[in-house]
């Protein structure tokens, strides 16, 4: 009998795994398709200029566009940086944002198993102690010799495995399945955004940081040159060659120059705790790195991807792409849930009054059910809810289109600030170099007494204001060429070492130990 009742409810099992493995492969709701790609075949209304303008200030050389180059993931060590690198290993370590977007995606991850759990059987096993009283006029719940009355109170002791398998006939749990994996994709290249923006605003920082150094630089020389020249001011007045409002005019220039010195030493402190914040630490800890636009060098060939390959390199489309496919297989729940649903049950154990003795054949039972279920009034709930999913789709296709369009802006804004960032140096240099010329020429005549100091003040401010736009042209373009790069997707499709995660240990609260990023490819 014990036999019997194994071979019985193992049936049941493998016809409820044949049901598992046999179940309709029809999914209800449209299948997803990938967009098209972007109808054009450039960026700029005219064709792009191979290369841009060049000068011989330092990072002035021209910059070559290379059609379907592909773009290396550390694009940024064609900086040829050191501690450029070494700042931005550290932040993919330890930046706050890269971490958290890589738990949301091993949370993700994590839905998309629980929901494939789904796919088989729900097994059971329950044991069930009870004692009881039953009222005396009802029928004595438990079998009794004649004459004998049966025991009450009493013990009941049950034991059994509970199954119950819902068929995916309409693939209601496969579209589930395939909306979480959609979703979870999209958390994947949220976390390719995340690193991307963190290198590039790392990279930005930096050559911000330069920028400020050189303006600062270039504003304590023209302070030294006034000092000295105010020195050779009151000389001339002690001698005679000069009056007083000669002297005041040169005072009130040197403080006027001097006065624009806290704002850049402002700027650059914020721009220090910009840089500690990226790299995932306090004020107090300032990154030992130190940027300067001397140290920083201007990659000479840039890579430019079509508008084809570039929805397929950037994190955000893609990301917009995956929450597209998520809203298509949202369709299909909503309408597997209007269709008739079907679940099979089945359960069997053994029950006795004892626990001794539990196990044998004739205290042993089992039950097999099924049940279709179909709604028939809901008051349209359903109806409506199919409808929303439909609106959700055409939203995120909007979304889509909306994100393509501003992927494609960026590049092309991008390219239009490298073209005219090259004329902007070039222009300043020669603006420099012009303003040079003047100063000296005015310094040596007031020095000779053969010019006012209003000559000299007029020259050192033109000569200020041209040194300043020289290093800010040089930034500009070394700022705008990363963002090229980043624009262009970063190249994260080149990784072969995926950055590293952080767990934090939950029940100590511990400090988080590295280990290896989530597989997620």
């Amino acid at each position: 009998m014990l036999n019997m009742s194994v071979r019985r409810f193992s049936a049941i099992a493998a016809a409820l795994t044949a049901a598992t493995l046999l179940s309709s492969c029809i999914a209800v709701g449209p299948d997803f398709l990938h967009p098209a790609a972007p109808p054009i075949d450039r960026y700029t209304r005219e064709p792009l200029a191979p290369r841009t303008s060049s000068t011989d200030a330092p990072t002035g050389r021209a910059q070559r566009f290379v059609q379907g180059r592909d773009i290396p993931q550390e694009w940024w060590r064609l900086f040829k940086s050191r501690a450029l690198n070494a700042l931005i290993e550290r932040s993919l370590e330890n930046n706050p944002n890269l971490q958290a977007a890589m738990s949301s995606l091993r949370a993700a991850k994590e839905q998309v198993y629980a929901q494939q759990g789904k796919y088989f059987p729900l097994v059971q096993a329950n044991f069930n102690p009870t004692r009881q009283r039953t009222s005396a006029v009802l029928s004595p719940v438990l079998n009794a010799p004649p004459g004998v009355n049966p025991p009450n109170p009493f013990d009941l002791h049950t034991a059994q495995v509970l199954v119950s398998y819902t068929f995916d006939v309409w693939g209601l749990n496969r579209r589930t399945v395939e909306s979480l994996q959609a979703q979870a994709d999209a958390q994947r290249f949220q976390v390719e955004a995340a690193y991307l923006t963190l290198t590039a605003n790392v990279v930005v920082a930096a050559i911000t940081e330069a920028a400020l150094r050189g303006q600062i630089d270039a504003t304590n020389e023209l302070i030294a040159a006034n000092r000295k020249m105010l020195d050779i001011t009151r000389r001339q007045l002690d001698a005679g060659f000069a009056n007083r409002s000669d002297v005041a005019a040169q005072e009130a220039a040197l403080a006027q120059v001097e006065a624009t010195l806290p704002p850049l030493r402002k700027a650059l402190a914020i721009q220090r705790n910009l840089l500690a914040a990226l790299v995932g630490s306090y004020p107090s800890v300032e990154p030992r790195e130190i940027f300067k636009l001397a140290d920083l060098q201007l990659p000479q060939d840039l890579p430019l991807s079509l508008p084809s390959q570039l929805i397929e390199q950037r994190p955000d489309v893609r990301n917009a792409e995956e929450l597209l496919h998520s809203a298509s297989a949202e369709v299909g729940i909503a309408t597997a849930n209007m269709l008739p649903n079907f679940t099979i049950n089945a359960n069997g154990g053994y029950i006795n009054t004892a626990l001794a003795g539990l196990i044998s054949p004739a205290n042993s039972f089992w039950l097999l059910a099924g049940n279709a279920t179909q709604t028939v009034f809901d008051g349209f709930s359903l109806l409506h809810q199919l409808r929303g999913t439909k609106a959700a789709y055409d939203e995120a296709a909007w979304a889509y289109k909306s994100t393509v369009v501003g992927a494609v802006q960026n590049v092309t804004d991008a390219l239009r600030a490298l073209q005219n960032d090259a004329d902007a140096l070039k222009a300043a240099r020669d603006f420099e170099r012009a303003a040079k010329i003047s100063l000296d020429l005015a310094r040596q005549q007031v020095e000779t007494g053969n010019a006012n100091v209003l000559l000299l003040l007029t020259a050192q401010s033109t000569y200020l204001q041209a040194v300043i736009q020289v290093v800010q042209a040089r930034a500009a373009r070394l700022a705008d060429t990363a963002a090229l790069f980043q624009a262009l997707g970063g190249g994260w499709w080149n990784r072969v070492v995926p950055p590293k995660e952080k767990i934090l240990d939950v029940g100590t609260g511990q400090a988080p130990t590295l280990v290896d990023k989530y597989n997620f490819y």
